[in-house]
């Protein structure tokens, strides 16, 4: 194996050793994201099979999501003191290690316990590649690397609920988790020749407090956002007691944050200007965007009386339109700033998603499907420029710890937005007598025989409302979200002073 150096910074060219790295990164992410979405199409067949009750099932979901943001906090400094590729390495094996005693669970207590074993190899995967990637590439090509890092995060919302209604329709439902295998011990492989040698380095020493406070803490206001579904209100207690003393936790962790010179999280990282305006920007897009999306497939499963597999294939035009404008916006990224794409890329999502806010029963394919392309379009111009433009002025040494920063918001925020679209529209239903008529029998828990077919049918026109009231509550928060978005660079942006040879990350070449 030998090794090159990246190209200088006035080289905006991906190198094939790039390029390799990149592979390996997106492979592991394929199977983090993916894992998320696949589950969820299988927790009615969970029911079924464990006996159990769907708040019990959906504790497949949430365990997976707990355990991702207990173990992201520590990853930045993990990755500064053991390596990048060492604990990249053992992110795999527990990922592929969880998947394999999920596939094996016999009750879904086990099944809960091995997805929170899955979780917390899953939880550093996407942090950690995002800093392999950025530190590969260097700072004048984050947008381009950061482009290709997208396609997992877009493909995987889509992908999962195709390959998972076929896998269990196909096969079993052990499939979902076994599928991760052999992409697991192929990524495992090429990590092993691929990524460069870990370098030594001193490290800066850990923050036990601040991890007994920020993990437990993320851990718990997650727990308790995540409930609001299945309480169906904010005030319950299942839902305030966590989230109260999650957000005091959190809250007691910025306040020793801001005093500890080397914390869990780096807080001093706002101060610059452009990080703090990507995060603002990717917190209030990811509320709206991420909730939004969770509706999409729910519209044409309940609605439209699809199959889990057609849903999903029905849903597949956003990531097409993602996957035309992201590439482009990745390279433009690096060469006039992330404002000039975020800004046209909300309104085309804006666009886009205003469709949804009018749909009725029997609304045009043609419409929707060409609706969810022009979302896409403005999906692939929005997410990785922000991220980019918050990661392309930080010094190398601050990377893997501003990656682990956006991560924590990422995941934080989607789980809001998953919760708060979700009470929306569930609220929306029980206010209509119809509409929870309907969505009881959609749902296996009434016969369609016992409710009369002029109920099903306004039924069916009281759910697709209470759908395109939650959306345009989405729509508005995405038109929100142009506020910050202003602020974001429009030019090229100049990266953080940092010596050359720290910038000169070695990459495999074979």
């Amino acid at each position: 194996m030998t090794t090159q150096a990246v190209p200088a910074a006035g080289s905006d060219k991906l190198d094939s050793g790039v390029l390799k790295v990149a592979g390996v990164v997106v492979l592991g992410a394929i199977m983090s994201i993916l894992d998320i979405t696949v589950v969820s199409v299988a927790l009615p067949k969970f029911q079924q099979e464990f006996n159990a009750t769907y708040a019990t099932v959906a504790w497949t979901m949430t365990a997976y999501t707990l355990a991702l943001a207990t173990v992201i906090p520590i990853t930045g400094w993990a990755a500064d003191r053991f390596g990048t590729k060492r604990l990249y390495l053992l992110s795999l094996v527990l990922f592929v290690g969880g998947s394999v005693l999920c596939s094996f669970a016999w009750d879904i207590g086990p099944l809960i316990v091995f997805r929170a074993l899955q979780g917390l190899g899953g939880g550093m995967l996407m942090p950690l590649g995002m800093t392999i990637m950025t530190r590969a590439a260097g700072p004048d090509r984050v947008g381009r690397v950061m482009a290709v890092l997208g396609v997992p995060m877009l493909l995987g919302p889509i992908g999962g609920p195709i390959l998972g209604g076929w896998l269990i329709e196909a096969a079993s439902w052990h499939w979902i988790f076994l599928i991760n295998v052999p992409i697991g011990i192929v990524a495992f492989v090429l990590a092993l020749r691929i990524l460069p040698k870990d370098q030594p380095q001193p490290s800066e020493p850990f923050d036990f407090l601040g991890m007994l406070l920020l993990s437990p803490g993320l851990a718990l206001f997650l727990y308790g956002v995540s409930s609001i579904p299945g309480e169906g209100k904010v005030g319950s207690a299942k839902v305030l007691i966590p989230a109260l003393v999650g957000l005091a936790l959190l809250v007691a962790f910025v306040l020793h944050a801001l005093r500890k010179q080397h914390a869990l999280i780096d807080l001093s990282l706002f101060k610059n200007r452009n990080l703090t305006v990507a995060t603002v920007t990717l917190t209030l897009f990811t509320v709206a965007f991420m909730g939004a999306m969770l509706l999409f497939p729910s519209y044409f499963l309940q609605v439209r009386g699809q199959s889990t597999l057609d849903a999903g294939l029905l849903i597949a035009p956003q990531g097409l339109g993602a996957m035309v404008t992201m590439p482009l916006a990745g390279r433009l990224t690096d060469k006039i700033g992330p404002g000039k794409l975020v800004l046209p890329g909300l309104l085309l999502i804006a666009l886009g998603m205003a469709t949804f806010t009018q749909v009725t029963p029997d609304s045009s394919y043609v419409l929707l499907l060409g609706s969810l392309f022009v979302s896409g379009l403005g999906m692939g111009m929005t997410m990785m420029p922000i991220m980019s433009g918050a990661l392309a002025s930080l010094t190398h040494q601050q990377v893997a710890r501003g990656s682990t920063m956006m991560n924590i918001i990422q995941q934080t925020a989607g789980s809001i937005g998953t919760a708060v679209m979700s009470v929306i529209l569930t609220n929306r239903v029980l206010d209509s007598q119809e509409a929870t008529a309907y969505s009881a029998v959609t749902q296996g828990l009434t016969a369609a025989s016992d409710v009369p077919p002029a109920v099903l049918e306004q039924g069916r026109a009281s759910l697709a409302d209470a759908f395109g009231h939650t959306w345009t509550i989405a729509v508005v928060l995405v038109v929100l979200c142009l506020v910050p978005a202003l602020f974001l660079p429009r030019k090229r942006i100049e990266k953080a002073d940092t010596p050359d040879d720290a910038l000169a990350v070695p990459v495999a070449i074979h």
